[in-house]
């Protein structure tokens, strides 16, 4: 092995963790290059973005980098304040009473964080599940979330295991936080006369290019053409994306969970506003570093790559699976209904807790832009969470 400057490496001497990162996006780059060539020259968007984030080894969610917090590349909820996994500790207690106890499942729990302040509060208010159960696809995260729980909570971190697939016959609470966003999409142009075009990734002299031609993904061209029945999406030069993995995705989790709550936790909105008029672009991000920007061809496995929830296509999609509709709102009015005000009132409050709450409710910040979807089986009664807002009849 040889350094950069072509001197030999000494066995075990540390390397510069920029230039392996940079060997890991070459590698990937390579990777995407030759299933592009084995597809005759071109494929779907999603397929790019699927590899991007999931090419195992490589891509930017089961590759080792560091992602969450300060020190990654983007904030979530559970980073910004132990506030939130102890709401959604409240919410959880609720449904487990409610079934008589079960078992949690969180779908991509990232640095570990909520799984933490979740276990936490429950074990205050004596009611955990049964077991908490995490979803990974990540081996260095799970890693990551192991060593954290042991950590943190080593009396309870014999009720996690870590799973490959979805569970048969769950009992209990799905967690879903900011996994939708990360899920490939499908991304389309508009032309004249309301025809229907696919974004394609191609290659050029080994560099990736986007090129556009009439729909060839199963399900594209007949889901923009239902936007068109609703007056959305219409105009000439309209481009955007849309979620054909997520209706199987949630007919896979209704198979799973025989009675309980799933709550999908992410930034998004409803149908008429992802498609309103002069969004024209879309809502594709990418997120490095702490900075936000709209190139998914740069650093490719090294950025996540992201784009906004449609709630009402979640609704529908949880709804044709099997699912009831616990409520859609705010995170802001979640969060108060899962009783963040009577956490903070307490005697002596630190003033980061303070700080933290502001960001996980002031408009400006997370309050809004940000929505929890509750779907529900087997579960009667009322969810805590939508009691203080319920805007499901916007959906």
């Amino acid at each position: 092995m040889k350094c950069p400057n072509g001197r030999p490496l000494a066995p075990g001497a540390a390397q510069d963790p920029a230039d392996a990162a940079a060997r890991v996006s070459a590698r990937l780059h390579d990777l995407i290059l030759k299933a592009i060539a084995d597809a005759g020259g071109r494929f779907p968007f999603d397929r790019f973005m699927h590899l991007a984030l999931y090419a195992p080894g490589l891509g930017y969610y089961v590759a080792g980098a560091q992602k969450f917090g300060p020190a990654g590349d983007f904030v979530t909820a559970p980073e910004v304040s132990p506030l939130f996994g102890r709401c959604i500790a409240a919410q959880c207690a609720e449904v487990l009473e409610r079934l008589g106890g079960g078992d949690l499942l969180e779908l991509g729990a990232g640095s570990g964080a909520m799984a933490v302040q979740v276990l936490q509060e429950l074990g205050a208010t004596g009611v955990l599940p049964d077991r908490y159960r995490i979803l990974e696809p990540s081996p260095e995260l799970q890693t990551r979330q192991r060593a954290r729980i042991a950590s943190e909570l080593p009396h309870l971190a014999q009720r996690c295991e870590w799973l490959t697939g979805l569970p048969a016959d769950l009992k209990g609470v799905v967690l879903a936080n900011e996994v939708l966003d990360a899920m490939p999409v499908h991304r389309f142009q508009v032309l004249e006369e309301r025809e229907i075009h696919e974004v394609y990734v191609a290659e050029r002299g080994g560099r990736l290019l986007e090129l556009t031609a009439p729909a060839c993904s199963p399900g594209l061209e007949a889901a923009v053409s239902a936007l068109h029945d609703q007056g959305l999406a219409c105009q000439p030069g309209y481009s955007s994306e849309i979620n054909l993995r997520l209706a199987p995705w949630l007919s896979a989790l209704s198979e799973a969970l025989t009675s309980g709550l799933v709550l999908l936790i992410d930034y998004g909105y409803t149908r008429s506003g992802y498609y309103q008029a002069d969004r024209t672009m879309g809502t594709l991000m990418c997120h490095h570093r702490q900075r936000a920007h709209q190139d998914p061809y740069r650093a490719i496995g090294l950025q996540d790559i992201t784009a906004h929830v449609d709630f009402t296509a979640a609704a529908e999609a949880g709804i044709a699976a099997g699912f009831q509709l616990a409520g859609f709102t705010t995170q802001a009015h979640f969060l108060i209904g899962c009783g963040i005000d009577r956490l903070l009132a307490g005697p002596s409050q630190p003033i980061d807790l303070a700080l933290g709450a502001k960001q996980l409710l002031l408009p400006t910040a997370m309050g809004e832009r940000f929505k929890v979807l509750g779907l529900t089986k087997g579960l009667q009664g009322p969810c805590c969470g939508f009691a203080v807002r319920d805007l499901a009849d916007r959906l």
